[in-house]
């Protein structure tokens, strides 16, 4: 059997998706950007509960050739995860926007030269839902527009490097297939130690930093069933050339409810959540169905407030917080 390829195993949803192969008996070649990141990548598989036996790390980073080819030599299948997610948006949109869109046609180009067989890609919400649209509904058919005004450097990136993608398979894609999967805000207990930036933002809120809520809309996935997507995605034969929204079902949250979410299920550890929103004008709440990944692929995600609450359990588990009151 041909070992399965992760890109960016070591991050959060890839180091759930690498674990949740080998689970499955996957042998899996997963790259990482650095080799001081291996230790930490095993340690987070078997944390996941996966024997890092069956688990090859290789080096290669999305703004070099070097290393793509040798990770990609025998895989069939390809789930590309990494790109770079910021915890502020940078001054200079190129620094997102270069290495989301020239990494994605990278890794897809070495697929498709290796011969494999489909590659499913992690692209966002950011890439359909974040340019205005009367009624805010929003399904797979929808496309942000990156000239969008005031659109910032992250959805800019994820819209043009997700079209670019679509664009080369489409011209030169030869025998591969791709599959696009579009979380919303992925939240979720985490394998690594390193925390991203949904992490932060449970814990900024836990931990008192955020003292008051940001003014926004957004839907919710669990990284774990976001994981469980990429597998289905590939697994199906009929999702070859289609697109998936991941979130949990149910109506879009703000920081202020996942907060009261928090207070009424976790108690002293959520004293400190934040009870008040930045003022502002009212906002648009985001209908985002996931209709298509729930009857196309049978797939069936957590309770968006499971997700938070073992977010919050996680980072208390792993160190991060400290029980206390105002």
């Amino acid at each position: 059997m041909s070992p399965v390829l992760v890109t960016g195993g070591s991050g959060y949803l890839g180091s759930h998706l690498v674990a949740s192969l080998l689970r499955a008996g996957t042998e899996v070649r997963t790259t990482v950007r650095s080799p001081d990141r291996a230790q930490e990548l095993r340690a987070a598989v078997r944390r996941g509960g996966a024997d890092d036996a069956g688990l090859e790390i290789v080096t290669a980073h999305l703004l070099s050739d070097d290393g793509w080819t040798a990770a990609l030599a025998g895989c069939e299948e390809v789930h590309h995860v990494a790109s770079p997610i910021p915890v502020a948006q940078p001054d200079d949109p190129d620094e997102l926007i270069v290495p989301a869109r020239e990494g994605t046609l990278r890794v897809l180009r070495a697929a498709r030269d290796a011969g494999a067989r489909r590659t499913v890609l992690t692209s966002s919400f950011a890439a359909v839902g974040y340019t205005p649209k009367p009624g805010a509904e929003y399904t797979e058919d929808d496309w942000t527009d990156p000239d969008t005004p005031a659109l910032a450097p992250y959805p800019r990136s994820k819209a043009i490097a997700e079209r670019a993608a679509w664009e080369l398979m489409e011209r030169e894609g030869g025998d591969t297939e791709l599959v696009v999967v579009n979380p919303t805000g992925i939240f979720g207990p985490t394998l690594t130690t390193t925390l991203g930036s949904s992490m932060h933002l449970v814990k900024a809120m836990l931990d008192g930093t955020m003292a008051v809520a940001p003014r926004a809309r957004f839907g919710v996935v669990d990284v774990r069933d976001v994981a469980e997507l990429h597998l289905r995605a590939m697994a199906t034969p009929a999702a070859a050339g289609r697109r998936y929204l991941a979130v949990a079902d149910g109506p879009s949250l703000s920081f202020v409810e996942l907060a009261g979410i928090l207070r009424a299920r976790l108690g002293p550890l959520a004293a400190r959540t934040p009870e008040h929103e930045a003022p502002g004008a009212p906002l648009p709440r985001p209908v985002i169905h996931n209709d298509r990944a729930r009857e196309e692929l049978g797939w069936r995600p957590r309770p968006a407030a499971t997700t938070i609450v073992e977010t919050a359990e996680c980072l208390r588990d792993l160190g991060f917080l400290e029980v206390g009151g105002r």
